[in-house]
């Protein structure tokens, strides 16, 4: 691995590439810190505080910490996301986007110009929410979050936040063109690390006051170690299933006639199912905040069982996740698709009949695969949150943070190692972890 890392200032293109996704993640960070006006910001400090398992906490560790700061970048990169995820919903029941995703580089591009235009759209609503809601809102000490509130602040507020996001979808693309990795998950990625340096100075602080011992502290981090590899390893699993075409002959030239794979992902939906679970979930604790949920007692009871780590929470949690696998994948994956495809250029698999048998055949191995990838990740999500709710354990990374992490890790290392491989460098790994997931 000592190795892998010295060969990338070997190759001037790679360097380059590096350096520009660091400088341009350091932009972001530093933006992170740059407070819209009229906030009082240690009201709002306060505030998050109280409601760290609300949607409020979700967004603000995909922020970065920015959105409890409400600086010019609160809105972190979730509208673009959602705007990507819409619209790739809108794909099944649309046919004029579902023409566009099978027209190529051209389509993708209007659809990514579409993406945008949504975006910048949520991104506005998203602030004037947030700048309304703010106005109402006290810290647990009674102080106004918002001194002097308005239609000017409201205007000021909602600009500067749509400003700030689209300024990091901007950035997040510069970082995919020029830099390295994806620059859209290495902006979510780097959001949820920077607070690892803060947890860790806890954890130490922890152990120095008595609180945890030295040994407990080397369990967890083995088991840190330990979950990590379990999800590089499941994520780096694949289905295949072997596929044969037909020789072909064309002219004097044979087409046809290899044998190869269709790979399935034992994870095909990714972070999605944990982010839409924990969003649904959270969306009536959200709620509460804006009642006052001590005079309602079946609302605040409603709250309370829906609170993290409670078996109600952890159960409909777990139900959605597994909910959301099978919806997310039915949507990106569609096996009839793959099946007139491999029909039409000769392919099949052997055993099976070309056309609606091999759909079939595609569709049971699928949904197989897709239950024990579910399965996978509900218990990577509700296992750290056992930790920190049940066993108050000092665990930062949640289930869905680690999720990400590791893969948006995972595939930055895979980019860099093509790179490497490519140029006939020796990568960080004999194996390659980009040829293993190939």
């Amino acid at each position: 691995m000592i190795g892998g890392f010295q060969n990338i200032a070997k190759i001037p293109e790679l360097k380059k590439r590096i350096i520009f996704t660091l400088l341009m993640l350091a932009v972001y960070r530093v933006g992170c810190h740059i407070p819209t006006p009229g906030i009082d910001s240690a009201a709002l400090a306060a505030f998050f505080s109280e409601r760290a398992g609300t949607l409020f906490g979700l967004f603000d560790m995909f922020s970065g910490g920015a959105l409890r700061r409400l600086s010019v970048m609160a809105l972190g990169i979730m509208p673009y996301i959602s705007a990507a995820i819409i619209l790739e919903l809108l794909t099944v029941v649309v046919p004029h986007l579902e023409k566009l995703k099978k027209e190529g580089e051209a389509g993708r591009k209007k659809i990514t110009r579409y993406t945008r235009y949504g975006t910048v759209m949520l991104s506005l609503v998203q602030g004037f929410g947030i700048s309304v809601g703010l106005e109402s809102m006290t810290s647990p000490s009674g102080a106004l979050i918002i001194p002097v509130g308005g239609w000017g602040f409201r205007l000021m507020t909602m600009i500067t936040l749509a400003a700030g996001t689209t300024f990091l979808m901007w950035l997040g693309e510069q970082i995919t063109e020029r830099g390295i990795g994806n620059g859209i998950s290495l902006i979510i990625f780097s959001g949820i690390v920077a607070g690892l340096p803060s947890a860790a100075g806890n954890s130490f602080r922890l152990m120095g006051t008595g609180e945890m011992s030295p040994f407990f502290g080397l369990l967890l981090v083995v088991f840190m170690v330990a979950i990590v590899g379990v999800i590089v390893f499941v994520e780096r699993g694949r289905r295949q299933i072997p596929v044969q075409y037909a020789k072909r002959i064309i002219g004097r030239r044979i087409y046809g006639g290899q044998s190869t794979h269709l790979p399935l992902k034992v994870n095909t939906a990714g972070v999605i199912p944990p982010i839409f679970a924990s969003s649904i979930i959270m969306f009536p604790a959200t709620i509460a905040n804006f009642l006052n949920v001590k005079q309602i007692g079946w609302l605040q009871f409603i709250v309370s069982s829906l609170a993290p780590g409670m078996p109600i929470h952890s159960l409909l949690y777990v139900g959605f996740i597994i909910f959301f696998c099978y919806f997310y994948t039915a949507i990106h994956f569609n096996p009839a698709e793959v099946a007139d495809n491999m029909k039409k250029y000769g392919g099949f698999i052997p055993g099976i009949r070309p056309g609606r048998s091999t759909a079939e055949y595609i569709d049971r191995v699928l949904t197989r695969i897709t239950f024990s990838g579910a399965i996978y990740v509900s218990i990577i999500c509700i296992l750290p949150e056992l930790l920190i709710y049940r066993l108050k354990v000092p665990f930062y990374f949640g289930g869905t943070a680690l999720l990400i992490v590791v893969g948006v890790g995972m595939d930055t290392i895979t980019q860099i190692e093509t790179h490497l491989l490519t140029r006939h460098y020796e990568g960080f790994m004999k194996k390659g972890l980009g040829r293993a997931r190939s």
